[in-house]
């Protein structure tokens, strides 16, 4: 009975016997282009440039890819030791110009293919099924010039594929279902937009989109206010609801900026039109508004839901906020964004904050904590740990809280990391619970509390409880 290996050789063997084709030259091609995942990265920057599953199954897959490349090369290589195909018989025609050097199994170039694939057929089924044929031909080119043997290919692809999948762990796949709210509220219905000034952010989204542009056209009648250095949202529509001019109030922006515009709505007891238009519009995908169509569908018809509003020392927030080292890398990147740009600001800060930064002495609804992070959700996240996460729930009336402790022979930076990969839950280092109110004294001296991407005062007592519903405009249809 022949072995597995003696299998893979004979396999290997038929495939270079096979007759000259014009297939050859473009298997070579592409075994060649996907060298150091140059393929991949290409068709991410293709794919990436949608916003919404796209953007995210490019992002998985990048990451996937990165990390099963590293698991296949670094570790499993030198794990198991297999040489190179002999390529003494191969056909000069198929031979690529640079024969690699390094081990044969697994095959980085499949685990590359299968892990970018994998990760973004996870956020978008459709895209991944488009490509698979692309990562399979990935993988049948290395047996066909000659440098793996199709079991290398095989574990390659399988290895790939796992990672993707694991990934899973520490970024969970956001449910295609909205959150949960309380049941449908009556708002206005405003034909054309009529009754409801919208304060537009100029600077969110890409660069080449117009949000303020995009409202006018799709609501004609509505009032369309651009905020500026000297008038922000609140300034906007706070003068529009104090006027009596304003049958409902919108926000087109980062969270930032809906958070403010909640407040205010808040204040008039108005109904609030969400318009997606900034870079992760965390609170619209939670409540269910996808694109600006979906707030405007629902602004037309007149159908809203009521959700949770959490505040900080009576500043509302509709996601999260925290104390420690998140806030300090706020600040820093505020304070580079106009060079860097915001995600390169954002990595520099961290970098900063992980490399200098100093945990925090607080009391927590009467523990004592030395902490690092401290971050208090507005209603529960869920998976737990302080990676990217979402809420099934906007109606649970609770407080989540998260912390990162510092007490423990635990270093600042593995233990920062552990938390953000997923692996939080499993050491000492974590700790959550869940509250209708939580009070928090810092024990060190005033410190800085962030909520929704901004900054807030610096203070030695914060308050965190739920207040009233707030009224949003959202079509349901569970």
């Amino acid at each position: 009975m022949r072995s597995p290996r003696d299998l893979d050789a004979r396999l290997h063997s038929y495939v270079g016997s096979l007759p000259t084709t014009p297939a050859d030259r473009w298997l070579r091609r592409l075994s060649a282009f996907a060298d150091r995942g140059k393929l991949w990265f290409l068709v991410a920057l293709v794919v990436g440039s949608r916003r919404g599953p796209l953007r995210r199954g490019a992002i998985r897959g990048v990451g996937s890819m990165l990390f099963s490349s590293a698991v296949v090369n670094v570790v499993l290589k030198r794990v198991f030791g297999r040489v190179r195909p002999d390529l003494e018989n191969l056909q000069t025609h198929r031979r690529l110009r640079r024969e690699p050097g390094s081990l044969s199994f697994p095959s980085g170039h499949s685990s590359s293919a299968a892990a970018f694939v994998t990760g973004l057929a996870m956020e978008s089924p459709a895209a991944g099924a488009a490509l698979a044929p692309l990562a399979l031909g990935v993988g049948y080119s290395r047996v066909h010039v000659g440098v793996h043997y199709p079991g290398d290919v095989l574990a390659g692809l399988a290895v790939g594929g796992a990672v993707a999948a694991a990934s899973q762990h520490w970024w969970a796949r956001r449910p295609m279902q909205p959150a949960r709210v309380r049941p449908t509220s009556a708002a206005p219905a405003l034909p054309g937009g009529e009754g409801l000034v919208v304060a537009v952010n100029p600077r969110s989204g890409p660069d080449e989109y117009d949000p303020a542009e995009d409202i006018r056209r799709l609501l004609p009648r509505a009032e369309v206010l651009e905020m500026s250095e000297e008038r922000g949202v609140a300034e906007l529509l706070g003068e529009a609801a104090a006027s009596g001019r304003a049958s409902a109030l919108g926000v087109a922006g980062g969270d930032g900026s809906v958070a403010a515009a909640a407040a205010v709505a808040l204040e008039h007891g108005l109904p609030l039109a969400v318009i997606p238009a900034g870079t992760l519009n965390h609170f619209a995908r939670d409540v269910g508004l996808h694109t600006p169509q979906d707030a405007v569908d629902a602004v037309l018809a007149g159908q809203a839901v009521k959700v949770d509003v959490a505040e900080v020392n009576g500043t509302p927030f509709l996601n999260t906020s925290s104390i420690g080292a998140y806030p300090e890398m706020v600040r820093r990147r505020d304070r580079m964004a106009a060079r860097l740009g915001k995600w390169l600001a954002l990595s520099v800060a961290a970098a900063q904050v992980l490399r200098t930064g100093t945990p925090v002495e607080l009391e927590v609804n009467g523990d004592r904590l030395r902490t690092w992070i401290l971050f208090i959700g507005n209603c529960t996240y869920t998976p737990r740990g302080l990676a990217p996460a979402y809420r099934p729930r906007l109606e649970d009336g609770l407080l989540d809280v998260q912390y990162l402790r510092a007490d423990l022979r635990f270093g600042r930076t593995r233990a920062v990391l552990a938390t953000l990969l997923g692996v939080s839950e499993h050491a000492r280092s974590y700790g959550h619970f869940a509250a209708a109110e939580v009070r928090v004294v810092a024990r060190t001296g005033p410190e800085r509390v962030a909520y929704d991407g901004e900054m807030g005062e610096p203070a030695t007592e914060f308050l965190f409880r739920k207040r009233e519903p707030l009224t949003v405009y959202c079509c349901r249809t569970r």
